[in-house]
């Protein structure tokens, strides 16, 4: 996609938003204030921290769900297409759709990358193979810009696994990561 298509899109996208907020002077706090529930949500079901999404979608679109980059990464978490394809995001535009399948991909990444805060998001940025090709964080100055505008400084990317407890039939308690282990419940 050319220059001035991408940016003549990413202009109708933010004037789409502007209509549809009904407020010319619709402003991030606002946009993130509108999100939040939705991030909170996702940030749960996945065990990530709110903080961290928010600070991703801050740099990346400013919460402007239409959203459309140079290099074509679209919508609120900014998605490659394949990403977006490879996490199950039928519609990019789509705030819901979006912040899952960006949410996704960053617990991946923090499961790649042990949590580092750096690695995390400069594989966020630039791509995996960027940060595999360099062998850490790559010396681009557009991933060095990235990483210090992310908010979330926390060195350390914790995830917290949810972990469910249940009795079987023989009264033994057991415990998993994994909800469609849980026995059915009875009527």
């Amino acid at each position: 996609m050319d220059r001035k298509r991408v940016r003549l899109i990413s202009l109708v996208g933010s004037i789409l938003l502007i209509l549809l907020s009904g407020d010319a002077s619709v402003r991030q706090e606002d946009l993130k204030t509108r999100y939040d529930p939705l991030i909170q949500k996702k940030a749960a079901a996945h065990g990530l921290p709110a903080e961290l999404i928010h600070a991703v979608i801050k740099v990346e679109s400013n919460y402007n769900q239409f959203a459309i980059s140079e290099k074509g990464a679209l919508g609120l978490m900014q998605l490659m297409p394949d990403t977006a394809i490879k996490y199950g995001v039928m519609n990019v535009f789509d705030p819901e759709q979006n912040i899952e399948g960006g949410v996704k991909y960053l617990k991946d990444l923090v499961k790649l990358y042990k949590g580092d805060r750096n690695l995390v998001l400069a594989a966020y940025n630039a791509g995996q193979e960027a940060v595999k090709k360099h062998n850490g964080v790559p010396p681009y100055s557009e991933t060095k810009n990235y990483l210090k505008k992310i908010e979330y400084k926390n060195p350390y990317i914790r995830t917290k696994t949810i972990i469910y407890r249940y009795y079987d039939e023989n009264g033994q308690l057991c415990l998993t990561n994994n909800p469609f282990y849980l026995p059915a419940k009875k009527n």
